[in-house]
């Protein structure tokens, strides 16, 4: 996958961004080295055998993949750290048949039996520590001898002796280097070559432009992918990561579309007969998530977590960014197919590169949007506050319940509220301060349309705190969370809702109302930008006071608008993104009303704003 010229200049940007070190990637990888080797007898074998069943699944074919999110190990994070003494030889030289073995030992022994089951050999095994790729006469990676002097399929048995799983990966398309003439024939496939399985002008694709695009109206290229899964099937993996896809991984347009790859994967892993976790990356185009479910079982919805620094990662680079981007991915999610939030590195500190506050926020949000819980760390060197994280029942028992995946209940700031209905009736709520100083953080039970008394619960110090009447507010620490589950004890929240299409409002500006489907009477305002706005009028109460304001809205990317009532000074509020122009959710906001009648007002400013649907008022 990735090149000499890749390493070199990885090195060199060593400290930017992720984003920045992606992106400039892109060209080093064109200039990749491969070296086609035969395969073993005891390969080719293999090859024409049936799916081995040492160590399969305990689940048939059909059922249960990704019912739940996944839990486990990867070698990516510590394989592309700095940390010293990770990559003695090279970078993402820590890939190694010893370590995968030491990990999966150290998981078996340590974080089983709180679910944590994938071991998962990331990208490098088919690469010598140059980084030069292998392949089979068949055009299909081979693992590197130095790295994997067993094979594969021998790690994967030690994996499975240990009750575990064992997940293997690979980039999309035909890498360049397992092209050969075009002449490589295709195993099982007679008469197809690697010339016939790709089109013809040998257009590229992947994130990293290190792959020919497969050309699947030609049959050659659904065989193609057919010899790589039964494969794996055949050496016994149980999971397969399938990395740079587009439209996504910073790449779009035709070349990148690898949506029909997805769909032949998803055939070849099923004609194996063998139950293969199929798991995507990186930055996934939300545009395309039905595709991502119908074919996959999990998708990255951002870009790598990890810092390529000398820890694993760092808060800015790129743990907080997740905050913002997966609200947008919340209602894709479901079993059989997850919200991938990438690795969950806080098992040390010191190597993680995290205080120990960022650390419990970057697993709770992992928890409640239930993301794959799947650390980077060294599972041998885990401190006892990173065990606790990770081995934390109730946290883990939030990503694995069976309740919707959680929302901001607020606006994108500083201080934020999470949470999400459980099936019970009560709530999973996480209070976050990402601000760089403490400050005190308040859920209010209105945002949640209850009131009154309710019991707390506090996950992660396993205690319950008590009744809070109408809300609970903690002060937190920088980059702090809380995380609680929330039982009613009072009554709903009696409100009065307001549609934001009633000709009772005034529209001003660019500001229109059109047809919303899904919106509450059918209708919505939009077209708020260029200092538009849309003031609900006649907004009545029967007495003064801070009123939590329940707005609907319609986003297909994170917007802002400033809001207020009557005269006063407005509010700045980002809107998380809805994940499409169709979808409608709630934020809530605090106005002063005063007793009778009020307006509540929506001003684009110079900013584009989301469209409005309707606002729901508490009447007390």
């Amino acid at each position: 996958m990735r090149s000499s010229p890749y390493r070199t200049l990885r090195g060199a940007l060593v400290g930017f961004p992720r984003r920045t070190i992606r992106a400039a990637l892109v060209l080093a990888v064109t200039a990749g080295l491969a070296t086609a080797v035969p395969a073993t007898a005891g390969q080719a074998a293999a090859g024409q055998a049936a799916a081995v069943t040492s160590g399969a699944a305990t689940a048939d074919a059909g059922s249960g993949i990704a019912a739940k999110p996944y839990m486990g190990w990867s070698s990516w994070s510590m394989q592309s750290s700095q940390y010293p003494g990770l990559n003695p030889d090279g970078n993402y030289s820590y890939l190694t048949e010893a370590n995968v073995l030491k990990q999966a030992d150290a998981l078996a022994t340590t974080l089983k039996k709180y679910g944590y089951e994938y071991v998962n050999i990331d990208a490098g095994w088919w690469m010598d520590k140059n980084w030069t790729s292998q392949f089979d006469q068949y055009g299909r990676q081979t693992p590197d001898p130095v790295r994997f002097p067993h094979g594969m399929k021998s790690v994967a048995d030690h994996i499975h002796s240990k009750g575990l799983k064992a997940g293997i990966y690979l980039p999309v398309g035909l890498e360049k280097g397992a092209y050969g003439d075009g002449k490589v024939p295709i195993w099982n496939a007679p008469g197809c070559t690697t010339a016939d399985a790709v089109y013809q002008d040998l257009r590229t694709t992947n994130g990293w432009d290190s792959s020919y695009k497969l050309d699947f109206d030609n049959p050659c290229a659904q065989k193609y992918i057919d010899s790589q899964a039964q494969m794996f099937a055949d050496w016994g993996y149980d999971f397969l990561k399938v990395d740079g896809v587009g439209p996504g991984s910073f790449k779009s347009g035709d070349n990148y579309d690898n949506v029909p790859d997805i769909a032949a994967w998803h055939k070849a892993i099923a004609d194996t007969g063998r139950p293969i976790h199929l798991e995507l990356s990186w930055s996934l185009d939300i545009g395309h998530a039905a595709d991502w479910k119908k074919y996959s079982n999990g998708w990255r919805i951002d870009t790598d977590v990890e810092c390529y620094c000398n820890t694993l990662v760092t808060w800015e680079n790129s743990v907080n960014d997740r905050w913002n981007d997966a609200p947008a991915w919340s209602r894709k999610a479901g079993p059989g197919g997850w919200n991938d939030l990438d690795a969950i590195d806080v098992g040390n500190g010191e190597m993680d590169g995290l205080t120990k506050a960022e650390r419990q926020s970057y697993m709770t949000l992992w928890a409640i949007n239930k993301s794959p819980l799947f650390t980077g760390d060294d599972i041998t060197k885990l401190d006892s506050y990173g065990l606790s994280l990770l081995t934390n029942e109730e946290v883990i028992g939030v990503d694995q319940s069976d309740s919707p995946v959680a929302r901001p209940v607020t606006s994108l700031g500083d201080q934020q509220v999470w949470g999400t209905r459980n099936s019970d009736g009560s709530y999973t709520v996480a209070l976050f301060n990402l601000g760089n100083s403490s400050d005190s953080v308040t859920a209010n039970w209105a945002s949640f349309g209850f009131t009154g008394a309710a019991s707390v619960r506090d996950l992660w110090t396993h205690r319950g705190l008590g009744t809070y009447k109408n809300k609970i507010t903690a002060t937190l620490p920088a980059h702090g969370s809380r995380l609680f589950t929330i039982k009613p004890g009072g009554p709903p929240l009696a409100t009065t809702g307001y549609e934001a299409e009633s000709a009772n409002n005034t529209l001003t500006g660019n500001a229109s109302v059109s047809a919303c489907d899904s919106c509450f009477g059918g209708k919505k305002v939009g077209n708020l930008y260029l200092d538009s706005k849309v003031q609900f009028n006649d907004i009545k109460v029967k007495k003064d006071g801070i009123y939590t304001i329940k707005v609907a809205y319609v986003s297909g990317d994170s917007r802002s608008g400033t809001v207020y009532s009557n005269s006063g000074n407005g509010t700045k509020v980002k809107f998380p993104s809805t994940g499409d122009w169709d979808t409608v959710e709630t934020i809530s906001v605090q106005l002063a009303l005063k007793a009778g009648s009020n307006t509540i007002t929506f001003d684009s400013g110079w900013d584009y704003s989301p469209d409005i649907d309707r606002i729901d008022v508490p009447k007390s």
